[in-house]
């Protein structure tokens, strides 16, 4: 909860909104526990289970809009996946700089690929904003300039990309606690008593153990969509793959010098 609590004070919120926002989430999952009783009985039960009473269960379990429509992948994210990792679009290991117009391989072509319904003019003035591609006026070429999709000065995107991927993350740790049965990959790997050199050693090696990984499974992916398409097979499930790495300081007294004992006192 600590960095949730950095995050809402770094953005503004207060405790009460995020008091406000967890009685709710804390309603819905009672309310999914007891999901065949009507709400009219199933407010005692959610009650008791969460502490909550009854009148804030009731206001909160009130239906305040319309259901959103599920959500699926940003189109401009499955762009910048396939220039990423597919073959066509990639030379001598890296993604080629693509004509603007013009046949296959190509940047109209790219997006023409993702959407029919999204024109590629748009498709790059969003990368070009989000400063993930840039055109070369002089020859209408253009450039991926990143191999990560992180849209810098669009904070609802880094905050929607934040909620998804620790969500899932997160669901998945929590599944395979609660559960039995098929269990989601959810492991670390860790270690302690490195230096800060050796901390920025890893950091390029980390990266390129994500591009291996992107590359190797994106293309996978892609054609596992387009065989279920095919074989009009029900298109209801979703994965998200992830992978993290995180460093700091160790939780521990002050840093101790080579060979110096971090218990002198103990046998």
């Amino acid at each position: 909860m600590l960095p949730l609590a950095r995050l809402g004070l770094a953005r503004g919120l207060t405790y009460s909104q995020l008091d406000e926002m967890l009685k709710g989430v804390m309603i819905e999952a009672a309310r999914e526990v007891h999901a065949n009783v009507p709400l009219n009985r199933a407010v005692s039960r959610i009650s008791a289970a969460t502490g909550i009473n009854r009148r804030e269960v009731t206001r909160l379990s009130q239906p305040c809009q319309e259901s959103a429509p599920p959500r699926r992948a940003s189109l401009t994210n499955e762009l910048f996946a396939r220039w990423l990792t597919a073959p066509d679009f990639r030379h001598e290991g890296r993604p080629r700089v693509l004509p603007r117009h013009g046949a296959h391989p190509s940047f109209e072509s790219l997006a023409q690929s993702i959407s029919q319904d999204v024109r590629p003019r748009a498709f790059l003035e969003e990368l070009c904003r989000l400063g993930i591609a840039r055109v070369h006026e002089a020859d209408e070429t253009v450039e991926l300039l990143r191999n990560t999709f992180v849209p810098e000065g669009d904070a609802p995107q880094m905050f929607g990309f934040l909620g998804h991927n620790v969500g899932d993350h997160l669901s998945a740790a929590v599944h395979n606690v609660l559960h039995t049965g098929v269990q989601h990959l959810e492991q670390a790997l860790f270690a302690d008593e490195l230096s800060q050199h050796s901390i920025e050693y890893l950091r390029p090696l980390v990266g390129a153990q994500w591009r291996t990984l992107l590359a190797e499974l994106a293309p996978v992916l892609q054609q596992l969509i387009d065989q279920d398409a095919q074989a009009g097979r029900p298109q209801d499930q979703r994965i998200r793959i992830g992978m993290y790495a995180y460093s700091t300081a160790m939780d521990t007294p002050s840093a101790l010098t080579p060979g110096q004992d971090a218990n002198p006192t103990q046998p």
